[in-house]
């Protein structure tokens, strides 16, 4: 799986090597964890592996463009006033213990929790919050929306919208928030990597800092003290999945969000007792993307009966292991079931797997093949084209592959492209690619993934990098439907444009939905415990995303464990 690039995304990483499956399998290892990570300290640190970074750089700043920031510094460090966790569909109050949008729409005021510290000692005020708003839209931009963010007393911050914008009450309260009397003084914020960091987060104290391994200590200012009852993390590099899922099984980390082949039979058989997965859909759909400037992937008609070529099943059950399962034409992921228009995603066929009715539309949209069974463009060339994805990306490259073989078989010759992720992602930016599998955004409702989806503003020029919608796709009646979703005062009036939006998704057809991405995490029991589970959805099990801090301060160490 891709891992993303973008400011405050979930990054589902999973940089699967082609042999991990029975590199796994044929690894002797008793998973018991009992000395994760080779841990003589006396410590106990909870060990998360990173398979997508061979070495790390120390470099703890949040709003670093275009730079390769630590691990665990959106999660650990730094905290929001709200988390919201996509698993049970709650938001959970943080930072901030209870927020309000005026009648009109435009302002939304925060209140602040009282006794908060920053890991330095000194309290956290709305004037951190106010300056942080500012800060992001300075250096990583984003909330257009957001007019003003103003702190009212010590404890209340007023963000002032310029429209009713219903979305951004999560949007905004999902601000990792940083301390002003330390960021202000920073000459250059976007470059200083911020290598000792303060921030209000459990585990803000950077030790044993390694090319390969560091750890995070606890907060001595932290205010849930009585959460923190783990001594700290223990973050380890590795050059790809196989590497790190071996260390994983072997019982040398806690924690993964990797993709493990087989996780059956590699990794739970071991020790069935204590090893556990959890793999909710609540993750970005994943989608097949294509570049709508370049023709044919312009004609609405042809995105549908390529569609129709692929086999999902087959897609979902042999590409990812049948860790999900196949999209429906509303494009909506697992999180978003509330929304869904069952009837409409019942009655599509353009994401049902049918060879015979895709190659009728193409026959009759004039893309008829000659007499070596191949088809040809209008303009007398061959209907060929490639599928860009990251060459460490296992699962996703057997996606494209069963893509590729389900295209032959209508007469269509794709051809699987796999440089490394950042020249795919780089291709992606820029519009100079033909189709590719593409993860899509995704938020507290469905607005954000139709907004970058079908939305005219998140349109950029060829040429002119784009950080979402890299199909180039933009529908202004999408644009009519988003502006009635963010001006409803409730969530009826959501659901009436959400309605709307999927039809209109469905009718466009502007990427071709594969599958909801699963939200890949793993965790062995036998060092520490409370770990979120489908009947305990607390949390989702990621370690990279914004639920990772309810874990973080959920987890307890199992008392008497061996050393």
């Amino acid at each position: 799986m891709a891992p993303s690039i973008r400011a405050r995304r979930l990054r589902p990483a999973a940089l699967a090597a082609p042999v991990a499956a029975a590199a796994l399998l044929l690894t002797a290892c008793s998973g018991t964890g009992t000395n994760a990570a080779g841990d003589t300290s006396g410590h106990q640190l909870l060990t998360i592996p990173r398979e997508d970074f061979a070495t790390f750089t120390r470099n703890f700043n949040p709003f670093a463009p275009g730079q390769v920031v630590a691990p665990m510094t959106t999660q650990a460090i730094y905290e929001a006033m709200l988390v919201y966790n996509p698993a049970d569909g709650k938001a959970t109050p943080w930072l901030a213990t209870s927020w309000e949008t005026s009648t009109d729409g435009r302002t939304v005021t925060f209140t602040l929790r009282d006794g908060v510290k920053w890991s330095d000692g000194k309290p956290l005020t709305a004037e951190d919050v106010a300056y942080t708003f500012g800060l992001q839209k300075k250096l990583l931009g984003g909330y257009e929306y957001l007019r003003t963010a103003k702190a009212e007393g010590t404890h209340k911050v007023v963000l002032s919208l310029t429209k009713p914008y219903s979305p951004g009450l999560f949007e905004l309260g999902k601000q990792i928030i940083v301390p002003k009397h330390i960021w202000e003084k920073v000459k250059d914020p976007a470059k200083d990597t911020n290598p000792n960091p303060v921030g209000t987060g459990p585990y803000t104290k950077v030790a044993n800092f390694q090319s390969q391994s560091y750890e995070l200590r606890r907060n001595p200012e932290y205010w849930q003290p009585e959460k923190q009852r783990i001594d700290g993390i223990r973050v380890l590099g590795f050059s790809g999945n196989d590497s790190a899922n071996l260390a994983f099984v072997n019982g040398e980390a806690d924690w993964t969000q990797s993709f493990i082949p087989d996780v059956e039979k590699s990794f739970v058989a071991k020790d069935p007792k204590h090893n556990k997965y959890w793999y909710p859909r609540t993750g970005s759909m994943v989608d097949w993307t294509m570049n709508t400037t370049k023709a044919p992937f312009d004609d609405p008609n042809v995105r549908k009966a390529l569609s129709q070529a692929v086999d999902r099943e087959s897609v979902t059950e042999v590409g990812m292991n049948g860790y999900t399962q196949p999209a429906d034409c509303t494009g909506l992921s697992g999180g978003y079931d509330k929304w869904r228009d069952k009837t409409l995603a019942g009655s599509c066929t353009w994401t049902k797997h049918d060879a015979a009715a895709a190659a009728k539309a193409l026959d009759e949209a004039g893309y008829r093949k000659g007499p070596d069974g191949k088809r040809k463009l209008r303009n007398g060339k061959p209907f060929t084209f490639d599928i860009s994805v990251g060459s460490a990306s296992s699962d996703w490259l057997s996606v494209a592959n069963i893509i590729k073989q389900n295209l032959a078989g209508i007469g269509v010759t794709a051809k699987v492209k796999s440089p490394d992720w950042a020249a795919v992602v780089s291709d992606y930016e820029t519009g100079d690619y033909d189709t590719g599998i593409v993860w899509s955004d995704n938020g507290a409702t469905p607005f954000q993934f139709y907004r970058t989806t079908m939305g005219t503003e998140s349109v950029k020029p060829v040429g002119t990098k784009a950080v979402s919608n890299y199909h180039r796709f933009g529908d202004k009646k999408a644009d009519t439907l988003l502006d009635r979703f963010a001006a409803a005062p409730d969530e009826a009036g959501q659901r009436s444009a959400v309605d709307g939006l999927q039809k209109l998704f469905a009718e466009d057809a502007p990427v071709v939905p594969l599958f909801p991405g699963p939200e890949w995490g793993a965790y062995t029991d036998t060092r520490f415990t409370g770990w979120p589970t489908e009947d305990n959805p607390y949390a989702t099990l990621t370690n990279r995303g914004d639920t990772t801090v309810l874990v973080l301060t959920s987890l307890k160490p199992v008392k008497n464990q061996q050393r």
